[in-house]
C-alpha cells in the first residue's frame, strides 16, 4: 500500500498542476497569508516577484490583484493641500473584505508603522510628533480615525479606498536614508475595540532627516568630539595641566558614561567599574597623545560636529571649551585664538562669544587683551563705527559699576579702563594712522600697539 501511494502521489500532484495551475497557487497564496498574520513570516523575506503581498516601492496596486475576501492594504506617498501650504503625506488605502457582527455597526481605523529595515530582530517603532497620535504613555506613532457604520455584516470594497492621509511632518523614522517601512492597519469595533479586519504593506521611503536612533548616536559622537576639543584648548600653550585634565576626565564622565556607569566620588578608587575604566584609559591615552606633541585637525572636528548637532549643542561645547581654557588661573594667547576659531568654525556668531567670554573668562585672566574678543571692535571699522560701538560697551559696564556682586563690580571697573584705552586707539587716532594700519592689516602685518 505504501509502494502505491508513493507511486501515484507525484502523478496527482502533476496532474492537478497541468489542469488547475491556479489551485496551487491560490493554496499557496492561503498558506502565505495565514503565516504572514500569525508574525511567522517576515516581510522582508517575501518574495518582491510575488504578486499577492505588495512591497511598495516596488509594486503598486494596479500591478497586483488583490483577493477581496480579506482586507488589503496600500500606501502611496503624495502632496496634500493645506490652506496656503503644499504637504507630504501617506495616503493610506484600503480594499476587501470587512467582516463584522451585524449590519450597521460602527468601526474605526488604527494605523501603525514599523521600520522593519534592519529585519525582524531589530524592528524599530516609528514614533510621532503630534501628541494626539501618541499611543498612550509613549510617543510611538499610533493613528485613530472613524470609519462610519459598515453597511453590511461582510462588507466588501471592490475599488481602493483612501481611509487616512499621514501627514510626514507628523512622524519620527529610526534612521536618515532609505527605510523599509511596515503599515499595520486595522479595522476596529467603535463599541468594543474588537478586531474586525487587518492588512499590512510595506512601503521603502528615503527619510533626509535623522532618525531618533541617529540623533541618540550623535548625541554620544558630539561629547566624545568635545572632549577632543577640549583636550586641543588645554594643549594650546604646549603643556596639559593637571586641573585642565581633571576637568575633562570629569565633564566626561558625567557626560558619556551612562548613570549606571558611573562610580560615587567616595568609592571612586576602589569599586571602578569596567565602563568607567575604559574611558579613563582612553582619556589617559589623549593626554599623552598631546602631550607628545601631536594635534587633532580642529578644523574637521568642528565641521563633523556641525554637520550632527544643533547650536544649544555647540554652545555647550564652547562652555567647556572656555572652562578648561580659564582651569589654571590664566587664559593665554594661544588659547585664547584657538578659541575664537573654534567658534567660528562651530558658526556660533561673535556677539554671542563674547557673551560667553564675559561670563565665564574675566578681563583679568587674560594674558592678551584683545579688543576684537573683548569688545567686538573689529579692524574694519570706521572711525565712527568703533566710536558708536564703544559708546555702547561704555553704557553697559557703566551700568554694572553699582552692582551688589563685588566681582562683577571689580569686572566693570577693569572692563571701562579697557574702554578707555580702545577709546584713545581707535576713535581719537588721526584718519592716516587708521588707513594706514588697515593697510598693514590686509598685507598680513600688524603695526606696534595698533589692535586686530
Amino acid at each position: 500500500m505504501g509502494i502505491l501511494l508513493v507511486l501515484f502521489l507525484p502523478i496527482a500532484v502533476a496532474c492537478v498542476v497541468l489542469f488547475f495551475p491556479g489551485v496551487i497557487s491560490r493554496l499557496y497564496y492561503y498558506a502565505l497569508c495565514v503565516l504572514y498574520r500569525t508574525n511567522e513570516l517576515n516581510i522582508t523575506d517575501y518574495p518582491s516577484s510575488r504578486r499577492s503581498l505588495p512591497q511598495q516601492g516596488a509594486m503598486n496596486a494596479a500591478e497586483y490583484e488583490p483577493d477581496l475576501s480579506v482586507l488589503n492594504c496600500e500606501v502611496q506617498q503624495t502632496i496634500q493641500q493645506e490652506g496656503d501650504s503644499v504637504v507630504d503625506v501617506f495616503s493610506v488605502e484600503i480594499c476587501g473584505s470587512i467582516h463584522a457582527p451585524s449590519d450597521k455597526h460602527s468601526a474605526v481605523v488604527r494605523i501603525s508603522i514599523q521600520d522593519i529595515t534592519e529585519g525582524s530582530a531589530s524592528v524599530k517603532p516609528v514614533q510621532a510628533k503630534v501628541k494626539q497620535w501618541q499611543a498612550a504613555d509613549s510617543s510611538v506613532f499610533c493613528y485613530n480615525t472613524d470609519l462610519g457604520r459598515l453597511p453590511n455584516d461582510v462588507t466588501t470594497l471592490s475599488n481602493w479606498t483612501s481611509v487616512a492621509k499621514l501627514r510626514l511632518d507628523w512622524l519620527v523614522f529610526a534612521r536618515k536614508g532609505r527605510r523599509s517601512l511596515l503599515f499595520n492597519v486595522s479595522i476596529l469595533s467603535a463599541q468594543d475595540g474588537w478586531e474586525l479586519a487587518c492588512s499590512r504593506c510595506s512601503y521603502l521611503y528615503d527619510n533626509p532627516s535623522f532618525g531618533y536612533m541617529d540623533v541618540q548616536d550623535n548625541i554620544k559622537r558630539t561629547k566624545t568630539l568635545a572632549v577632543a576639543l577640549a583636550f586641543a584648548v588645554s594643549a594650546a600653550d604646549k603643556k596639559i595641566y593637571d586641573c585642565e585634565i581633571e576637568l575633562i576626565k570629569k565633564w566626561a564622565k558625567e557626560n558619556i558614561l551612562d548613570a549606571e556607569n558611573r562610580t560615587p566620588d567616595a568609592h571612586k578608587d576602589a569599586n571602578s567599574n569596567p565602563e568607567e575604566r575604559k574611558l579613563d584609559k582612553a582619556l589617559n591615552e589623549v593626554v599623552a597623545f598631546f602631550r607628545e606633541g601631536n594635534e587633532f585637525d580642529e578644523y574637521e572636528i568642528c565641521r563633523e560636529i556641525v554637520e550632527i548637532t544643533s547650536i544649544a549643542q555647540r554652545l555647550d561645547i564652547l562652555d567647556l571649551c572656555m572652562q578648561v581654557a580659564k582651569a589654571n588661573g590664566i587664559v593665554n594667547g594661544g588659547e585664547l585664538e584657538i578659541l575664537k576659531k573654534m567658534a567660528n568654525w562651530l558658526e556660533i556668531d561673535s556677539d554671542k562669544f563674547r557673551t560667553m567670554m564675559e561670563k565665564i573668562i574675566p578681563i583679568e585672566m587674560l594674558e592678551v587683551k584683545d579688543v576684537e574678543s573683548i569688545l567686538g571692535v573689529t579692524s574694519d571699522m570706521d572711525e565712527e563705527k568703533a566710536r558708536v560701538h564703544l559708546n555702547k560697551e561704555y553704557v553697559k559696564w557703566n551700568a554694572r559699576v553699582t552692582n551688589t556682586n563685588p566681582d562683577i563690580q571689580s569686572q566693570a571697573d577693569q572692563m571701562l579702563k579697557f574702554i578707555a584705552d580702545a577709546r584713545t586707539q581707535y576713535v581719537q587716532s588721526n584718519q592716516n594712522e587708521q588707513s594706514e594700519s588697515k593697510t598693514l592689516v590686509k598685507q598680513g602685518k600688524t603695526k606696534k600697539n595698533f589692535p586686530i
